[in-house]
């Protein structure tokens, strides 16, 4: 892996750590929802820490270079991060369906009397 793309995953990870704990100091992110980030930017750092590791599983994989071993690694986190956030959008929405079905009979008792 070549010492650019190294410094580049660094530096991606650190800033992405820092945006991910300022955003739970000022309480626009949950805790639980910014653990996954930093697990990711951590994951990050140790594969530009130990690139010799990474070179020899993409090795052993059947990668040709092992910056694709790296965009597999990262575009599999953001499937993950994204199939979580789905489901977390179909739990909220069921929500908000039977929150507007609460409403509407409440509206319909308070029409009947």
């Amino acid at each position: 892996m070549s010492l650019t793309l190294r410094v580049i995953l660094i530096i991606c990870s650190l800033v992405s750590f820092i945006l991910c704990i300022k955003r739970v100091k000022q309480s626009k992110m949950r805790v639980a929802d910014s653990i996954i980030w930093v697990i990711g930017s951590f994951i990050l750092i140790l594969m530009s820490i130990f690139s010799n590791a990474i070179e020899w599983i993409s090795e052993q994989l059947g990668f040709m270079a092992p910056v694709n071993f790296v965009f597999l690694v990262v575009i599999g986190f953001l499937l993950i991060e994204t199939f979580i956030s789905n489901i977390k959008i179909a739990i909220l929405n069921e929500k908000i369906k039977n929150l507007n079905h609460y409403i509407a009979l409440e509206e319909y008792k308070k029409e009947k009397e």
